[in-house]
């Protein structure tokens, strides 16, 4: 009787640790992140790859600019549908709740097998990079990339636009939500200073210093922060300056090898500008939702004002 005990016992763990590696493999087939293969295409690629059957093009910016002439085939993200506006804690531009997620890129035909292109219709990115981010949240990192240089570069180099919107057949996302990507205050009110976690303010110098006082909110920064602007990582055509260019930025930073780079700005909007590079450069990527905004009302919390 012992004996057939300690034989059901032995088979129930061998089950039980099959179940759970099976549920290791799953877990390590579903989400992930882009890297420096995947994050960023080119014009060129886009233009081979534009009629692909699982390829779903994205523009992101004003609607009227989309109307004007748009990359063939692409449809609009209507920006505000992609986040929530003004959370139950009264902070602006929070991530929705996956199922919002879903439903907003089911309804563009974004499926689980999709290739999601994203481009700016215009110079301006951080829309952009903010709707990478939402789609990297929801599980879809690794087949989302980057127009380098946008609807501009598209243009600038003679290919054709369209004011034609084609029809769409709902897609269907099974999401698997990255807990990797968003961080909240108490993450980063317990890593100042922390030896491996780089806190980046991706917001212009004046109010990084606090020679500039936003609106409602305290001067200054995050203790320990550093500054790396988010407008600059592009050039002046709006496409990703070099590689070398790049990690010299951070370095400089004193983001070093190896660091997680928590980024941050006013709303969460410009810090996925700096989330994007830091993912494409190799790092692990935080970025801080409710940003200096959420920092600045909780006065128990230090600011740091600099030169």
């Amino acid at each position: 009787m012992w004996e057939g005990n300690m034989n059901y016992r032995a088979l129930s763990f061998v089950a039980g640790l099959l179940m759970l590696q099976a549920g290791y493999a799953e877990a390590a087939s579903c989400g992930g992140h882009g890297d420096r293969s995947t994050l960023l295409v080119t014009t060129s690629w886009l233009a081979d790859h534009l009629n692909d059957k699982n390829v779903v093009v994205l523009g992101v910016g004003k609607k009227e600019d989309y109307d004007k002439g748009h990359i063939p085939g692409s449809l609009f993200v209507e920006y505000m549908d992609t986040h929530v506006m003004k959370s139950e804690a009264g902070l602006t531009l929070e991530l929705s709740p996956t199922d919002v997620i879903k439903d907003v890129f089911e309804k563009l035909g974004v499926s689980s097998d999709s290739r999601v292109i994203l481009y700016p219709i215009t110079d301006w990115i951080s829309p952009t990079t903010r709707v990478l981010l939402t789609l990297d949240a929801l599980g879809m990192g690794r087949q989302t990339a980057l127009l380098d240089g946008g609807l501009p570069a598209w243009t600038s180099e003679g290919r054709k636009v369209s004011t034609e919107v084609r029809s769409v057949i709902r897609g269907k996302l099974e999401p698997c939500p990255q807990s990797d990507v968003i961080t909240d205050l108490a993450y980063v009110s317990t890593n100042l200073h922390h030896a491996g976690v780089a806190i980046v303010d991706a917001r212009d110098p004046q109010f990084y210093t606090g020679a500039t006082v936003p609106r409602d909110r305290r001067a200054g920064h995050i203790p320990g922060a550093s500054n790396i602007t988010y407008s600059t990582v592009v050039d002046d055509k709006g496409k990703l300056k070099p590689t070398a260019v790049l990690e010299e930025m951070f370095k400089k930073a004193g983001v070093q090898k190896g660091d997680r780079v928590v980024s941050y700005c006013h709303i969460g909007q410009q810090a996925t500008v700096i989330y994007f590079v830091a993912r494409y450069l190799g790092y692990d990527a935080r970025m801080f939702d409710g940003s200096w905004e959420d920092w600045s009302r909780h006065n128990e919390l230090p600011a740091e004002v600099s030169k």
